[in-house]
């Protein structure tokens, strides 16, 4: 039985993405792909990233999968709409199951089971894909009441039970890298920005709480893969790949002290040279910590701020000084290390007051690095519930991304759009040779290294 993953994402169909061309693999499909062929259950990975839509599909009909596994997030549903209807067109594809995963399917499964899956997986995948693999392979047909899953039935969603979130991470294998064509990636790097860079994990969930951001996969947990791992890891990458440098797409890398000072140790004992980025919080950073980043191959920080208006931090439920965060940037430089932020416009509340309070936070900083987004509510999240009387929704459901998602704001979203330039031009005016302006939305960055089914 022939098994396919694959996503809806098209380098170029993302004019900003091309601009700032820094592509990172698919790491959840590909954790996927090893899973399954952990557990012999073979399969391909039909990587989109650098195909169009005509060669997406011809590639697909010459493996023509009895099942297919489709990533769904909300930046690029409309697109997985339309690969969909383009398989259920195609009569050499009529006999394929779709079987979408990711954060968009768990307050959306009216949606995607209502036009063109079979059957949707929440939360993380790995052994419940494993499972209605292995099903489909005996029994000919997809399970209906398989743990992880969301089946239609007399033309409703029903959510069958959760799936128990895997508890040692490090029984996972390695994703299937080997599986896409990861020189297209280094080389594209390499082409624009002088050095190649790979995504590695080493952990899942957030413990924090932050209104804006969903947490329709991993909850609120935490859960890592042991320092000795992911430095075993990063040998293998270095010396299969020989990447310049290593992008940890953890949400909080710091989060743990302890863990920290295992990797560091971790690091020095196998001699390891390694030059990496991380993201985290600046609550979960201090004097030892920069040090141990440092000295084990850290060479950016990004600290999560999205305001340096302390009201709308507190409004986000972010629990962070700002305070704090302007002292953690600045002792990043000062360590030696380049500094990134992000910064959020638009948030329920926000005034011009507020705005300005942010340019300053940023003239103080002095941050190597910042991005700044349109807040916009994700469904299932704290503030999508906050704003959800006053949505808007400029298309409809299926053709409609994050952009065009917008509510009752303080002022227009029109209006937060131009306070971008004003923070831009008013802080590159402060400091406009110590600051580099990066025009941006970070998820633009991260889109593909967010976990396929999990």
């Amino acid at each position: 039985m022939k098994v396919v993953l694959s996503h809806a994402y098209f380098l170029n169909d993302d004019p900003k993405e091309r601009q700032i061309m820094k592509p990172y693999v698919p790491l959840g499909l590909l954790g996927i792909a090893a899973y399954l062929e952990q557990h012999e259950v073979p399969c391909s990975v039909l990587d989109s990233t650098f195909l169009n839509r005509s060669s997406w599909l011809s590639d697909l009909k010459k493996n023509a999968p009895a099942l297919l596994g489709l990533y769904a997030n909300l930046m690029t549903r409309p697109v997985l709409f339309e690969l969909i209807q383009l398989i259920r067109s195609e009569p050499a594809l009529k006999n394929t199951k779709i079987v979408l995963g990711g954060p968009d399917t768990r307050y959306n499964a009216d949606l995607y089971l209502n036009n063109g899956a079979d059957l949707l997986v929440v939360g993380e995948g790995e052994t419940t894909f494993l499972e209605l693999t292995q099903h489909l392979r005996e029994m000919g047909q997809l399970p209906n009441a398989l743990a992880g899953t969301v089946v239609l039935k007399n033309g409703e969603s029903v959510f069958n039970a959760e799936r128990p979130l895997i508890r040692q991470l490090d029984l996972l294998p390695l994703p299937a890298r080997e599986k896409v064509h990861l020189e297209n990636y280094l080389s594209a790097w390499k082409t624009h920005h002088g050095y190649s860079s790979i995504s590695v994990s080493t952990m899942r969930g957030c413990p924090y709480t932050c209104k804006w951001c969903s947490r329709a996969v991993y909850g609120g947990t935490y859960r890592r893969r042991s320092p000795a791992a992911v430095v075993e890891e990063l040998a293998y990458l270095k010396a299969t790949y020989q990447p310049d440098r290593f992008w940890f797409v953890d949400d909080v890398f710091t989060i743990s002290h302890k863990w920290l000072e295992e990797f560091h140790a971790e690091v020095k004992k196998c001699n390891l040279e390694v030059a990496y980025e991380i993201i985290t919080r600046a609550d979960r950073m201090n004097a030892e910590v920069i040090r141990l980043l440092k000295e084990s191959g850290c060479y950016r920080i990004w600290i999560g701020a999205e305001s340096g208006a302390q009201e709308i931090i507190n409004a986000m439920d972010r629990r962070v000084d700002a305070v704090k965060v302007r002292e953690m940037i600045v002792a990043t430089r000062k360590a030696g290390m380049e500094a990134g932020t992000f910064i959020m416009v638009g948030y329920p509340g926000e005034t011009r007051k507020h705005l300005s309070e942010t340019i300053e936070h940023l003239r103080a900083s002095r941050p190597d690095f910042y991005t700044i987004t349109t807040a916009y509510p994700i469904a299932g999240t704290p503030l999508f519930e906050e704003v959800k009387k006053t949505l808007e929704v400029k298309k409809t459901a299926l053709n409609a991304t994050d952009r065009d998602y917008d509510f009752k704001r303080t002022h227009s979203k029109r209006y937060y759009q131009y306070a971008i330039r004003w923070i831009h031009n008013a802080v590159g005016a402060s400091h406009a040779k110590g600051l580099k302006k990066i025009n941006y939305q970070i998820k633009s960055l991260l889109a593909q290294t967010i976990m396929f089914f999990v």
